[in-house]
């Protein structure tokens, strides 16, 4: 297999972050009563496949490293799956999930922005394209994610027991 360069790897991360993305949203649209809170959340997930698909197809047109990039793609989406996982056991709530998901939105905006960073130096157009996309989307889906947080946590009675 391929060897990937750093820059190659974020791409993966990018890709593979996504794609946990999508299954986390799913999980917390099932915990979530608010209708424009889950309509956001749909929409993010699109966004979120959407995302991993442009990866997906950039990752194709690398000499010889789709592979490489698919693998380590599946890697960073089981580590980001069991970290959700973990955050979100059995007894999670709303709010619960859209404070796992403010982490994760963060973690994805910065994996984009390290991705647009590293390709200063590298200058492909595919990839920024991608990354300039990807950015004005995971900005937006990290204040989403934050005011549907804030939202459900006005609703919360703060005196009342957890």
């Amino acid at each position: 297999m391929a060897e990937l360069t750093q820059l190659e790897s974020k791409l993966a991360e990018v890709i593979g972050l996504a794609q946990a993305a999508q299954d986390t949203t799913r999980k917390v649209i099932k915990l979530v009563d608010d209708d424009e809170v889950a309509a956001i959340l749909k929409r993010m997930r699109a966004e979120s496949k959407e995302t991993a698909d442009r990866g997906l197809a950039l990752a194709g047109n690398l000499d010889g490293k789709k592979t490489a990039v698919q693998k380590k793609a599946r890697e960073t989406k089981a580590e980001a799956t069991e970290m959700m996982q973990t955050y979100l056991g059995d007894d999670a709530d709303a709010l619960d999930g859209l404070e796992f998901m403010i982490m994760a939105e963060a973690g994805e905006l910065g994996h984009v922005e390290i991705v647009s960073k590293m390709n200063e130096q590298v200058r492909d157009k595919e990839i920024a394209k991608l990354a300039k996309w990807a950015l004005d989307v995971q900005s937006r889906h990290f204040e989403q994610t934050r005011q549907a947080a804030l939202k459900l946590a006005a609703q919360e009675d703060a005196t009342g027991p957890e």
